[in-house]
C-alpha cells in the first residue's frame, strides 16, 4: 500500500494527488492543505518514492494499481490530479475503470517522449553521500553536474541526510526510464470530466497531442497557465489551485 498523508475531513468527493517523478507527496503539502477547505485531500507518495515501499516494477500498470488500490481503501468514487509521471499513472487508473469522477492532468499528454531523465539519476548516484554533512554541502556537490539551482532544490528533498540515502529507488528508476517517459498502448475511454492543465512556458501538452487525448478522454478540457512551465503547481501555486478548484466545481 502507498503511504498517503490525509489533509482535512470535510465531505463531499475526495481529492487525490499523484506526484511526478522524484516527487513525493510532501511537495504538494501547501497545495493540498489550502485545498482542503472543502474537501479531504489526500497526498500519495508513488511507489519507489517517498516513504512508499520500493518494490521492483514501476510500470504505468503497477502504478494505475497502486491508486486503484488507495481509492478502494477510501471506498468511494473521488477526483484525481496528477503532475508529470504521476498524470500518466492517474490517465492509466481512470482509463482502466477506477472509480474516477473526475480527473486532472497536469503538463504531461498519453504519449511517449524523447527526454530521458536518466542525468538526473546519474548525478544522484554519483553523489558522495558519507562525506555530506549538510544540505549546503550537497547541493554543492550536485551544482556539478546539475547547473539548474531549482532542479537541484527540488531533487535534494528527496535526500534523507541523516540516514546518509534517497527516498528514491534510483536504480529501479534507471532501470524504467524507457516505460516513464513512454506510455503503455491502451485502447479504453475515461468518459468523465477531465482537464489537461499545462505549463505556458512548457512543451510538454502540444497541440499535436490533442487527437490522441480526445480519442481516449473524449470530454477532455485544455488550460494553459501562464508564465509556468513543468512544475506549474509550484511557479504558479495560485493560479494552479484556482483552476483546479473552477475546475472541480468549488
Amino acid at each position: 500500500m502507498l503511504n498517503m498523508i490525509s489533509h482535512g475531513n470535510h465531505l463531499g468527493t475526495p481529492l487525490v494527488i499523484a506526484h511526478g517523478l522524484f516527487g513525493s507527496g510532501r511537495n504538494w503539502g501547501v497545495i493540498a492543505r489550502r485545498l482542503s477547505d472543502k474537501r479531504r485531500v489526500i497526498t500519495l507518495d508513488m511507489r519507489n518514492h517517498g516513504s512508499s515501499p520500493w518494490l521492483p516494477d514501476h510500470s504505468y500498470a503497477a502504478m494505475a494499481a497502486d491508486i486503484s488500490e488507495i481509492i478502494t481503501k477510501i471506498d468511494e468514487p473521488i477526483d484525481l490530479l496528477g503532475h508529470s509521471m504521476g498524470g500518466k499513472a492517474s490517465m492509466l487508473a481512470a482509463l482502466t475503470n477506477a472509480p474516477v469522477r473526475r480527473l486532472i492532468v497536469a503538463d504531461i499528454a498519453p504519449v511517449a517522449y524523447a527526454h530521458t531523465q536518466q542525468h538526473l539519476i546519474d548525478a544522484m548516484q554519483a553523489l558522495p553521500l558519507t562525506k555530506l554533512s549538510s544540505r549546503l554541502d550537497a547541493d554543492a556537490a550536485l551544482k556539478k553536474t546539475v547547473n539548474e539551482p531549482n532542479i537541484r532544490s527540488f531533487l535534494l528533498q528527496s535526500l534523507n541526510l541523516r540516514e546518509c540515502k534517497w527516498r528514491l529507488n534510483l536504480d529501479v528508476l534507471s532501470e524504467f526510464m524507457t516505460q516513464i517517459i513512454g506510455f503503455p498502448e491502451i485502447s479504453g475511454q475515461f468518459d468523465g470530466p477531465t482537464l489537461f492543465l499545462a505549463g505556458g512556458n512548457s512543451d510538454y501538452v502540444q497541440r499535436d497531442h490533442r487527437s490522441k487525448i480526445k480519442t481516449l478522454f473524449p470530454n477532455a478540457h485544455f488550460a494553459k497557465i501562464p508564465n509556468a512551465g513543468h512544475w506549474l503547481h509550484a511557479e504558479r501555486p495560485n493560479a494552479f489551485e484556482a483552476a483546479v478548484r473552477v475546475f472541480l466545481g468549488e
